[in-house]
């Protein structure tokens, strides 16, 4: 559930499931965002990896331009009902820091002019 602006209530899909093969997570990473929360789903032992980790940090910088502290994570078995908890983390992840990834997309164009700091 989402709150616009005017008060609204909409209904958000973050992610679909169904769109991370979860087992093609050996081989690559799979990343996105909502709403200025980005994420990151990667497996943790290539080939022979039976877990993966997800990550979540603010826009607009990519996971690594992002300081550590401003990211969390956790760690999901590789299967099916592994993805369906990490779906529901990330949603809990927003949810539970709605204004923090609400203020990361309204500052991400005016950091994206001014550029990182160095």
């Amino acid at each position: 559930m989402f709150r616009t602006d005017t008060g609204k209530d909409v209904e958000t899909d973050m992610i679909d499931k169904l769109l991370i093969p979860y087992a093609g997570l050996k081989k690559e990473p799979f990343s996105g965002s909502h709403r200025g929360m980005r994420y990151l789903f990667n497996g943790d032992d290539g080939k022979e990896s039976t877990t993966f980790s997800v990550w979540v940090y603010p826009e607009p910088w990519c996971f690594e331009q992002t300081p550590d502290e401003q990211k969390e994570h956790a760690v999901f078995p590789l299967s099916d009902e592994g993805m369906d908890q990490a779906v529901a983390w990330l949603k809990e992840r927003y949810e539970a820091e709605q204004d923090r990834w609400e203020q990361a997309a309204r500052d991400m164009m005016h950091t994206a002019v001014s550029g990182p700091e160095i």
